[in-house]
């Protein structure tokens, strides 16, 4: 297979599940960012698609997905991405997951360590307790923001809004989104391409999981699962991430087959800022 072509993969609760695959080789399902944003890996599958086949999904309640009423719980998206998985047939698969998206790929490669091939963990945050990474995240936030007054000024302008259209709502998205960026002069850019097309945000489902994660993260339990997990991973960084990438550190720390990629020149989506980088990390691990 090579092109494109959207499926609807069925939770085992009934919530259908906005999916798509293309490519040839090995199988790669990709996690994407959030909570509560959808799939942005439309240059991501391009950069793989000679080397994998690559499923792409929108988790539940989010983007092209049904709308529902969760449950917004890290549990239940486990079990999504595993019904993602069945539904491609995959008896075992290479997960890729951003961000948020890389928790949950990490989550389920501990819950079923033998329906998964390989783990790669781009740009996340480890699995400290948030007071590892988040003050720092927060400062630098401000910092980079800032660096441009009108776009600060209209930030803020929007944030004190007390409701926003949807025009405005993707203006906010996009500025928030520039911080990520380490090359200043394209942050509006490359922000702009991730809110095309641009789907809305579920913020329930985004406080929801991020409350859980505040609460349940850094356990010793959750140490001791990374410890005892027999899988190959690859951990990419980003050196200029605005999340300190000491935070990784323990994640790093406590995995038994772990190789760490740092792109020294990204930020927080490393393969828009160094695709072969990028690429050439993680086809080392698919092959």
């Amino acid at each position: 297979m090579d092109g494109p072509r959207d499926e609807t993969v069925t939770a085992d609760d009934g919530v259908r599940l906005w999916a798509t695959r293309s490519g040839r080789g090995e199988p790669l399902v990709l996690c994407h960012g959030g909570p509560g944003l959808w799939d942005m890996f439309t240059d991501v599958s391009a950069l793989l698609a000679d080397r994998a086949t690559v499923v792409r999904w929108d988790q539940r309640g989010c983007g092209r997905s049904q709308r529902c009423a969760g449950p917004w719980t890290l549990e239940r998206f486990v079990a999504d991405l595993d019904s993602v998985r069945r539904h491609f047939g995959l008896r075992r698969t290479a997960l890729l997951g951003h961000s948020w998206g890389a928790q949950l790929a990490l989550s389920h490669a501990l819950a079923h360590p033998e329906r998964v091939s390989a783990l790669v963990y781009v740009a996340g945050t480890g699995i400290g307790p948030d007071a590892d990474w988040h003050p720092a995240f927060a400062e630098n936030f401000r910092e980079r923001l800032g660096d441009n007054q009108q776009r600060l000024s209209r930030w803020r302008e929007l944030t004190d809004r007390p409701r926003l259209t949807q025009d405005e709502e993707r203006e906010q998205a996009v500025l928030e989104w520039s911080v990520e960026f380490e090359d200043r002069g394209r942050a509006l850019e490359h922000a702009g391409r991730m809110a095309d097309p641009w789907l809305g945000i579920n913020d329930e489902c985004h406080r929801a999981l991020d409350e859980e994660r505040s609460r349940t993260w850094g356990t010793p339990e959750l140490y001791a699962a990374c410890r005892a997990l027999d899988l190959p991973v690859l951990i990419v960084d980003g050196a200029r991430d605005i999340r300190p990438r000491s935070a990784v550190d323990s994640l790093e720390r406590a995995l038994p087959r772990v190789r760490r990629v740092v792109l020294p020149e990204a930020g927080h989506l490393p393969w828009a800022e160094d695709p072969e980088g990028f690429r050439e990390a993680v086809t080392a691990v698919l092959r």
